[in-house]
């Protein structure tokens, strides 16, 4: 990670005097700050960096501190709370940020000021949007993008390892989609980075290396670049927990290399930001209902809340004489149903009487369509779809949400892809949502076909005979 972060400062880590300030919000005991340091100094021993963190950990806290004054560094740069809570360096933006934040930890201790800052809008750290309680990842990503150096001021770059779950997780309109539309969208993400899996201690998951810069060179604008460094592993000759590969550095520079050339191959993909982005709409039906007054629906009758303000009773009582007859059209059982209960002295409100006939009703594919009061079909809520579009579908503009076509492509799609298979559905467009994800597995995948038929039953017959033996030897 640290490799990757220093790989576009190549000219500026050699000048003499460069000064560099990187920041760690998940400090730990300070190894990420520590190999930086490191790092930059074998490049450029003339060169100062400055190392900046905070921990919510009392003893690793107090670890790092002193090992960072133990280096000459200033120990009053590493401070003691929870970042998301309580950023100890409010306003403060730095050249480099790296982080391992924790997975799948909930962030309930830190909400109330997590949703306070998140009603600042852009003014705090969570404007764009906020994960579920039960995982926090999201919001360190969204805290180090706030702690980069602003453009103006040179740029910054993050470097930050996580899991697989916030390249996809939550759908269009969720706080994770949206936090990933801004950060797309305002073209920070640079690259990801598929780790090998077994690379932790305590768990063998995905995980990933997330690249942010804010000042991309020329050629990697509007571009994100994914490189799987999946199989870039050596194994260890003793296991540690859960840790059973470790990265070499001949992996390692592999893995930067295939970074440096920025090139497309089958270790490395190149993206427009737009890639990730689509539109997800709601397919409706209509309701299509039959009405009777069997007992069976009579019984739904009694037990409707929202006829409590009528005679419920009285109104089972009067319903039958208007007999078992099917009705296949809601405006024609409408009218007779509705001078029955008149001639028999019950009086109800539209939304008395829609209580009614849903009570009375059920689901018929042959039915004719229920309408409301404007004469537009009800949609059927059972049958309610949604269908995700990418926003370059059929080779059309990638850009057409910001160029005011997105209905028309929404159209085109739903036109081609559904309306053949059911003609009577219809898009509610008050409903279409924009959402953005990483699909970093499919860009990757590789088709195995499967063994073939007869070596499956050599190996079956094979097995089968041991078990016949077995057998033998017991009854024996």
């Amino acid at each position: 990670m640290v490799d990757l972060l220093f790989a576009e400062d190549g000219e500026g880590l050699v000048d003499k005097g460069i000064i560099r300030t990187v920041y760690d919000p998940t400090a730990g005991t300070g190894g990420m700050l520590s190999l930086a340091d490191e790092h930059l100094r074998g490049q450029n021993p003339d060169a100062r960096l400055r190392l900046y963190g905070q921990e919510i950990n009392p003893q690793s806290y107090a670890i790092c501190k002193s090992d960072l004054l133990a280096k000459g560094q200033d120990p009053d740069n590493i401070k003691l709370g929870d970042t998301l809570a309580d950023d100890k360096f409010p306003g403060r933006t730095f050249d480099y940020c790296l982080s391992n934040p924790p997975y799948g930890v909930e962030w309930k201790a830190a909400e109330k000021a997590v949703k306070d800052e998140h009603k600042l809008g852009f003014a705090g750290r969570f404007g764009p949007g906020l994960p579920g309680v039960g995982d926090g990842q999201m919001l360190f990503l969204l805290h180090l993008a706030s702690k980069m150096r602003p453009r103006g001021e040179g740029g910054g770059r993050v470097g930050v390892v996580m899991n697989g779950s916030p390249l996809f997780n939550g759908g269009a309109g969720s706080g994770q989609s949206e936090i990933r539309r801004w950060l797309l969208e305002n073209d920070m993400v640079e690259a990801i980075v598929a780790l090998p899996n077994d690379m932790f201690f305590n768990t063998g998951i995905s995980t990933y290396v997330w690249v942010l810069d804010n000042t991309k060179a020329d050629e990697r604008r509007g571009k994100v670049q994914l490189i799987d460094a999946s199989k870039r592993s050596t194994k260890m000759r003793k296991s540690l927990g859960s840790k059973r590969v470790e990265i070499s550095d001949a992996d390692r520079t592999a893995i930067v290399a295939t970074y440096d050339a920025f090139e497309t191959s089958d270790t490395s993909k190149i993206f427009d930001n737009e890639d990730f982005g689509y539109w997800t709409i709601t397919v409706e039906r209509p309701l299509r209902l039959n009405f009777a007054c069997t007992p069976e629906r009579l019984e739904r009758v009694r037990e409707e809340s929202k006829l409590k303000a009528v005679d419920r009773g009285r109104l089972v009582e009067v319903l039958p004489a208007f007999g078992e007859d099917v009705y296949r059209n809601q405006d024609e059982f409408s009218a007779v149903v509705g001078k029955h209960l008149g001639s028999n002295g019950v009086t109800l409100t539209l939304p008395q009487r829609r209580a009614l006939w849903l009570a009375l009703g059920e689901r018929d594919e042959t039915a004719d369509e229920v309408r409301d009061a404007k004469g537009n079909p009800e949609p059927d809520t059972k049958l309610r779809d949604t269908e995700n579009i990418p926003f370059g579908w059929n080779d059309t503009t990638k850009t057409a949400e910001a160029d005011g076509t997105a209905r028309d492509i929404i159209d085109a799609y739903f036109d081609a892809e559904v309306r053949p298979h059911v003609p009577d559905a219809w898009i509610d467009h008050t409903k279409t949502k924009v959402g953005y994800e990483i699909p970093f597995t499919r860009h990757f995948y590789t088709y195995v076909p499967p063994r073939p038929l007869e070596e499956i039953d050599a190996d079956l017959n094979k097995v089968v005979a041991e078990i016949m033996e077995l057998l033998q030897e017991v009854e024996a």
